[in-house]
């Protein structure tokens, strides 16, 4: 009886997962990839983690560069100096319409060039290497083109609004000279650069897509919309949420566009909330107060993300 009990002890002890033990090999793999990989990991970790603690030091501090002598313990004095500005606000609220509208436009625009995409055969490959063109020129030199594209002297935009129209709109309109019409500017070129991104991005997430229900709605007669919104974008959340995620933090760091097109005038009418820091940190070379926006920035950036992953509700799968 008594071996009986010991015998099934050991199958028991033997059932649960226990430590799985290394051969002598697999340790000597293991330190030598820890040796060659170590001093890479060191130095990217000192890279990156002195920057970020040095930043989070400055920004306990009134510090300009201008006048190093002069700093000053303030310690959270720079973050409510921020909170309580004005200008602040109106730069992160010129952001999120800015990014709102680019990225609702790019999802719109994108799920139906990935849809063209998934159905064309023959030309596909030809066809995605045409449409990533845009998103492969540099923002900087998309931004100098649109820039161009958008004067009153050089640019084709109001020439061809101009001949559309029949004459009513004027050839010499001032796109720049605006509040929302420099907006419309920026938003139209981050558009055309980024909607590629976008569509290749749901263009993944639509080939997950079983097609079989496709047909099967169809069949129970279904009409397209209904398809769409029953079947298939239920179907490609993730690939949704992952578009909408990327390209979301992405407008929200807004800085080319805005640099190269406008400089954040007219009168920072269209100052977002990165050039903002730019320009508290390498115009007025106040650091510590720049370096105070830079972390509330990360602050809003990391709610945005977990907001968005909130209201898509994306449950990971369950093993």
């Amino acid at each position: 009886m008594t071996t009986l009990v010991d015998g099934a002890a050991r199958e028991r002890g033997a059932a649960r997962p226990g430590k799985v033990q290394l051969s002598d090999r697999a340790k000597a793999e293991r330190k030598l990839g820890w040796k060659l990989a170590g001093p890479a990991f060191v130095i990217m970790l000192a890279v990156t983690a002195y920057p970020i603690l040095n930043a989070v030091w400055l920004s306990l501090y009134d510090y300009r560069l201008t006048d190093p002598s002069a700093r000053k313990f303030v310690f959270l004095n720079n973050y409510a100096v921020v909170l309580t500005d004005g200008l602040w606000w109106g730069a992160v609220l010129t952001t999120v319409v800015i990014t709102v509208v680019t990225v609702v436009v790019e999802l719109v625009i994108g799920m139906a060039l990935a849809m063209i995409m998934n159905k064309i055969v023959i030309p596909r490959r030809t066809l995605r290497t045409v449409v990533l063109i845009p998103y492969a020129i540099v923002t900087v030199v998309s931004a100098f083109a649109w820039r161009y594209a958008f004067a009153v002297d050089t640019g084709f935009i109001n020439h061809w609004l101009h001949t559309l129209s029949l004459g009513s709109f004027p050839e010499t309109y001032n796109w720049f000279g605006g509040h929302w019409s420099a907006i419309f500017a920026i938003c139209f070129s981050e558009i055309w650069k980024t909607t590629p991104f976008m569509s290749l991005l749901l263009l993944a997430g639509l080939a997950q897509v079983d097609s079989s229900l496709e047909e099967a709605a169809e069949v129970d007669g279904a009409t397209f919309w209904q398809r769409l919104f029953k079947v298939v974008l239920p179907n490609m959340k993730g690939a949704i949420m992952v578009a909408l995620l990327f390209r979301t933090l992405d407008a929200f760091r807004i800085f080319d566009a805005v640099f190269v097109m406008t400089g954040g005038g007219p009168l920072h009418s269209t100052l977002t909330s990165v050039f903002y820091l730019y320009e508290q940190a390498f115009y007025k070379f106040r650091l510590g107060y720049a370096s105070s926006i830079a972390y509330l920035l990360f602050a809003l950036t990391l709610g945005l993300a977990f907001l968005q992953v909130r209201w898509l509700k994306l449950e990971s799968p369950r093993t």
